[in-house]
């Protein structure tokens, strides 16, 4: 039976105090016992003997209903397919929003404790985590303009008449960031008449007000139901804009960070084991600032990787690439990266900020648009419309705009880009897409009316299960591959997420880091990001070894220290001799 101990206490107190006030600490740490002991917590999560993360951790990212089967719920479907093609492949399940909602598909959440009948119950969700670990958004920013809490705030209802930002006519709000080319407040009739509320993401997604320490409470309450039913990972959706404050930027907030805290004081006391993911699409030294000092996120995206990885490809050059990777650090002791190139959402552009010219990334923009997807906007500092997000399906990225439109020089192309991403440290998570070779869908843009739609494009069981039973199908061909990859890499000490990370000096062609694990031998990962043979000398390289001999992991060929690689081929190189 879990309890609030005085250890515990003191943890809390100066949080509660710097976000609350220190009049109200007492009363809230009664109410966070009382949240902290509804529910009956498994066992420590990650132990010994159950690693957190290890080599063979990897993350798929679905919807619950990534594939169709005619009169069953989609999460009963997804389990079966999990099952049947995935387990022993990936550890981690990410259901995107699986709770009833009104758009953006799941992230305008109605109602938080409920699954969407359409998509199951959470007895689905609870036999899908039997066979994998289970990851849950909380989309803890805004909730749906068609929710309960919505409703009571319109109707003056308590508590939730006061769960929301109302913003009176005449505010200054210039200092705002804003994510997307949008009003920032939504006009809204009430009992009491026509109000302004904050809506940083569109008006159906209202903002909560976590200065109001009751949404907190109800967040946090909610975070430890989901740890309940499952869930060892909990990704906190959006969080970089949570705490609003008039008269400054209103992100990345210094009580934001605070909140981040708490809840990583309240999960690592009350459910050890679980962890926190922010989900911060921001500039790189902005992303990894939430890992505090260790006491803020477990894991964080590197949002920057996968437009990287983009522009590597295109432009032919790995400069950029190898600039950023040496000038990652270590995340602290306990702590780790989520590497991944697609999502549910678009390619995040802000991550580029520092890192490319303006000039390059409105090019970049330009190679997508050509390889069929959309740029998304947002309005920057000086008032333009400036590129925030790029939505394409992450193999039709790979399209070369500049020369072949070969099928087969894609999937190369693609495969140099995965296998940079699983090869770095941290741990993989991959869109299901990107696992199924899913194309751009511009129908279903142009039947949403969302950009976002071209990346979020449903399969048929059936119909996918066809696909992959046929060797010569695309579909088959990426899933195959990319499988046999991931089994190859679980068998390696040097991909564990701790193992650490050098970035080597090579030519411009080439991306080249070394793994090493505690007590085993380095690995060497290579990668040509052009469509040319580029010369590699890895004595030269290593400079401290006169190794003659290396074998590669992923052909199971042996080369000798001096060698040509051919176009967006990529190595994983172990010293023979």
């Amino acid at each position: 039976m879990w309890r609030l101990t005085n250890v515990f206490k003191e943890a809390l107190r100066p949080r509660l105090a710097k976000l609350y006030g220190q009049q109200q600490v007492d009363r809230l740490l009664e109410r966070i016992a009382l949240v902290a002991g509804r529910y009956n917590y498994l066992e420590e999560r990650c132990s010994f003997d159950s690693p957190c993360w290890d080599e063979h951790s990897c993350i798929l990212i679905t919807y619950g209903d990534m594939l169709h089967k005619p009169d069953e719920p989609g999460l009963v479907t997804l389990e079966r397919f999990a099952g049947d093609f995935l387990e022993g492949i990936v550890t981690v399940i990410h259901i995107l929003p699986f709770f009833p909602s009104s758009s953006d598909d799941g992230f305008s959440v109605v109602d938080y404790r409920q699954v969407d009948p359409a998509l199951g119950t959470w007895g689905d969700v609870e036999c899908l985590g039997l066979k994998f670990r289970l990851m849950f958004d909380l989309v803890l920013n805004h909730v749906s303009s068609k929710s309960k809490w919505f409703d009571d705030f319109r109707g003056a209802v308590a508590p939730a008449r006061e769960y929301f930002i109302e913003v009176p006519p005449g505010v200054d709000l210039s200092q705002v960031v804003r994510p997307r080319a949008l009003p920032l407040l939504t006009s809204v009739t009430t009992v009491k008449g026509e109000k302004q509320v904050w809506t940083t993401f569109s008006d159906d997604q209202i903002d909560l007000d976590f200065a109001n320490p009751d949404v907190m409470l109800e967040m946090m309450d909610i975070l430890l139901g989901y740890i309940n039913r499952g869930a060892a990972i909990i990704r906190l959706d959006a969080i970089a804009y949570l705490w609003k404050e008039i008269g400054t930027p209103c992100i990345n907030h210094p009580y934001t960070h605070e909140v981040v805290k708490l809840f990583r004081d309240v999960v690592e006391n009350v459910t050890p084991g679980a962890l926190l993911l922010t989900e911060t699409n921001l500039p790189h030294k902005e992303n990894v600032s939430y890992f505090g000092a260790g006491d803020e996120a477990h894991i964080v995206y590197q949002f920057s990787l996968a437009p990287l990885l983009v522009h590597a490809i295109q432009a032919g050059t790995a400069r950029y690439l190898t600039r950023w990777a040496q000038s990652l650090s270590p995340p602290p002791p306990g702590c780790t990266f989520l590497n991944f190139t697609a999502s549910h959402d678009g390619i995040g552009v802000r991550p580029l900020e520092g890192l490319l010219t303006q000039e390059e990334i409105d090019d970049l923009a330009e190679s997508v648009r050509q390889c069929g997807g959309y740029v998304s906007s947002r309005t920057g500092e000086n008032g333009k419309e400036q590129p925030y997000e790029l939505n394409i399906t992450y193999f039709d990225a790979m399209q070369d705009v500049a020369g072949s439109d070969d099928l087969e020089w894609q999937v190369l192309r693609f495969f140099c880009s995965q296998i940079i991403m699983l090869g770095m440290r941290g741990i993989p998570a991959i869109y299901f897409h990107s696992l199924t070779g899913g194309r751009n869908d511009r129908k279903g843009v142009d039947e949403t009316g969302m950009k976002r739609s071209v990346n979020r494009g449903r399969w048929k069981d059936e119909g996918l299960r066809k696909l992959l039973a046929d060797p010569a199908s695309l579909s088959a061909t990426i899933f195959n591959k990319y499988t046999e990859l991931l089994r190859i890499r679980a068998k390696m000490a040097a991909f564990h997420p701790d193992a650490l990370q050098v970035v080597l000096e090579a030519d411009d062609g080439l991306f080249v880091f070394r793994r090493l694990p505690v007590g085993g031998s380095p690995l060497f990962c290579v990668h040509n990001v052009t469509g040319q043979q580029q010369p590699l000398n890895m004595q030269a390289l290593m400079k401290e070894s006169q190794a003659r001999y290396f074998k590669d992991h992923i052909s199971e060929k042996e080369y000798p220290a001096e060698m040509l690689v051919e176009p967006y081929q990529c190595l994983w190189l172990e010293k023979l001799s």
